[in-house]
């Protein structure tokens, strides 16, 4: 009996070892849907999982929500594009390694009739003008993520209350919100990456654009080990050397769809960025 019981309990330790050791090739990254739906991360993180032997687990949620899960520390790194949230999140002591990793921009979409007549428009907060003006239907995320902040602080910068039956506040993923645009001949607030991916699918139009306002960069960080000591701090850190590297940079400008580039790399390799 006690051979037995000695045998069992050296089995259950060697199971838990190589539980511990299966789950240090995992990485548990939470990111925005804009670089799932986008298509992105099916171009970018293949060659990081060859060159590192590991799996990367995406949970693709607005920023807000892609941040508190690290603030949980139910993931190991986050890669968003909430500039002042970020640095609320680092501050706080939730993260550390923050790195600027390239940055894309946001654009008005709408129906091809445009109701609103915004078509060509430059200055953002005029165009969201004049569509509170005609009542023109506005779909929003209204989710807490990088693009809601975004549209948000938009309205409040062009003094205007966003609410009425003219607005409709969803809750849903960028992808959602554009099927939902076009399908109810409105217009929303969108990231031109994952527009683009769903351009044929939503018949929606770019009607403004080019306005300094709307330059989304993104940010990658490691869960602070110090406040969890399971997360694979190891793995976060490969990856975030790796993605502000040239490789990792590359691989960001070579992604394009229908020949246009998306994502634009600005990685800085700085200690004052690190």
């Amino acid at each position: 009996m006690k051979q037995i019981l000695v045998t069992g309990f050296t089995l259950g330790l060697l199971f838990l070892a190589s539980h511990v050791q299966a789950e240090s090739n995992v990485l548990r990254m939470a990111t925005t849907t804009s670089t799932e739906n986008s298509g992105l991360l099916k171009h970018l993180l293949p060659p990081f999982e060859a060159k590192c032997g590991c799996r990367v687990d995406v949970i693709s949620v607005g920023s807000g929500k892609a941040m508190k899960l690290g603030e949980n520390g139910d993931v190991d790194v986050v890669l968003v594009h909430s500039r002042a949230d970020e640095d609320k999140f680092m501050a706080a002591n939730h993260g550390v390694n923050r790195r600027d990793v390239m940055y894309n921009d946001f654009v008005i979409v709408g129906p091809k009739a445009d109701p609103a007549a915004i078509r060509g428009m430059t200055d953002v907060l005029q165009g969201m003008k004049k569509i509170h003006e005609s009542k023109s239907k506005f779909i929003s995320r209204g989710d807490e993520s990088g693009t809601h902040k975004m549209e948000l602080g938009l309205w409040k910068a062009a003094s205007i209350e966003a609410n009425g039956p003219w607005y409709a506040s969803t809750g849903q993923g960028m992808g959602e919100v554009l099927t939902m645009a076009a399908q109810m001949e409105g217009y929303t607030l969108t990231d031109r990456a994952t527009y683009s991916a769903y351009r044929s699918k939503t018949g929606l139009e770019i009607l403004v654009s080019g306005d300094p306002k709307l330059f989304n960069p993104y940010g990658v960080m490691a869960v602070n080990p110090q406040k969890y000591s399971a997360v694979n701090a190891a793995g976060a850190t490969q990856f975030i050397e790796w993605v502000t590297s040239s490789e990792g940079q590359n691989r960001i400008a070579d992604f394009k769809i229908n020949g246009e580039q998306l994502f634009f790399p600005n990685a800085k390799q700085t200690a004052a960025n690190k």
